[in-house]
């Protein structure tokens, strides 16, 4: 049954119930945020470079073999290392879920189960804790809001191994793929690259972060159409500062000349820092929970009743 349509009352003096805004800003500023983000790709991509990139902080260490006899880490290591980061006033607890780099083995057969699993696993641990009869009064979210995909700037197309992690992982999270080392590319085969890969995200029916709900604008709309032309992100990361006419930049020096990170005209990298961080990052979270962590939650629950509703009765 529809709900009948309620009247809107202006009032006739001012009542001040609007500061609610307000009151729930300053509770949320003493709380903080939470944001978790997991990266995957092939090793080589620059994967900790650019999260450091992003977040102007040196977050992680690269897990690239440095020398030759150095240990091939294994595709089960997944590691989580978190930080607080805080912007006039704003705290951001920033959990960072680094992946070995996979697809470098002779059998790279379900080499992505590890890191499905474990996005299902902060799913569970949630889900746990969320029917606790004495559940926190905050649950601590390890739910991953973001997964950056690291694509190698072949030029050629996507490999067969890609199209299936990311549509293994659409399923369970925002994945949001990027062509790394950009530099390594004209400009023109950045684009011809770029569109290929739409291509085939679009005949794989591999369907990728921003989604579009009834509660989107238009405004909203337009802003996630924008990405959607833009994606994949071609980008260059570099924790280096680099002199450009005596301004101080971070970016890539070499014989022919200078890669300027934050120069539009040289990459993508501000489209996709701004994207994560000062247009999406609210969208991103709550996108987990009503998508990503309900598609979970209802396939558990139904299952647990299905099975207590197999389950032979006691004998009395």
């Amino acid at each position: 049954m529809a709900a009948a349509a309620v009247e809107e009352i202006r009032a006739t003096s001012y009542v001040g119930f609007d500061s609610i805004t307000q009151q729930i800003e300053h509770k949320l500023l003493k709380r903080g945020f939470q944001f978790n983000v997991i990266v995957a790709g092939q090793t080589g991509l620059g994967k900790s470079t650019l999260i450091n990139t992003i977040f102007a902080s040196h977050l992680i260490d690269s897990k690239g073999r440095l020398e030759a006899d150095d240990p091939v880490r294994q595709t089960t290591e997944i590691q989580a290392v978190s930080h607080v980061i805080v912007e006039n006033g704003v705290k951001l607890r920033l959990n960072i879920v680094d992946t070995p780099g996979y697809g470098d083995q002779v059998n790279n057969e379900n080499c992505w189960d590890p890191i499905v699993k474990y996005i299902k696993d902060q799913h569970s641990a949630y889900l746990r804790k969320e029917l606790t009869a004495m559940r926190d009064r905050y649950i601590q979210d390890t739910r991953i809001h973001c997964c950056l995909y690291f694509i190698n700037p072949t030029g050629h197309s996507l490999r067969a191994i890609d199209v299936i992690v990311m549509k293994k992982l659409s399923e369970v999270v925002n994945v949001v793929p990027v062509i790394a080392k950009a530099d390594s590319l004209t400009l023109e085969e950045r684009e011809a690259f770029k569109q290929k890969i739409r291509a085939e995200l679009v005949y794989n029916n591999i369907r990728l972060y921003p989604f579009d709900t009834d509660e989107n604008d238009d405004e909203e709309i337009q802003l996630n159409e924008s990405i959607r032309s833009m994606i994949p992100f071609a980008v260059v990361g570099s924790e280096r500062s680099v002199t450009i006419d005596g301004k101080s930049v971070r970016g890539r020096k070499n014989r022919w000349g200078v890669v300027n990170v934050e120069d539009e005209s040289h990459c993508e990298f501000m489209h996709l820092r701004n994207f994560l961080t000062r247009t999406h990052l609210q969208d991103l979270i709550e996108t987990t929970a009503q998508i990503h962590y309900e598609a979970f939650r209802s396939k558990q629950l139904l299952a647990l009743k299905e099975g207590v509703q197999q389950r032979p009765p006691t004998s009395q």
